[in-house]
């Protein structure tokens, strides 16, 4: 019963914070042809660079240079009694 009741809590708060995220900033409706303009103008180009982007050769990942014979952890030599 306890597990049920804290599932319902959790879900409770998560739709609780999710429906106060969008009460303050939602959409905004506009008929400036202004606006609009600009706004597709900003898509547009932002699409474009992800398209420039996208088809750019990869850049090679850096190499790691290991160096030979050293392990990590090395036993300290011993002393000859």
């Amino acid at each position: 019963m306890k597990k049920v009741s804290l599932a319902v809590l959790i879900s409770l708060s998560a739709l609780t914070g999710a429906a106060y995220a969008q009460s303050d900033n939602g959409v905004i409706m506009s008929t400036d042809p202004a606006k609009a303009a600009d706004i597709e103008q900003r898509a547009q180009d932002l699409q474009a660079r992800q398209q420039a982007r996208s088809e750019a050769p990869a850049e090679e990942p850096m190499k790691h240079h290991k160096k030979g014979g050293h392990p990590h952890h090395k036993a300290p030599p011993k002393a000859d009694q």
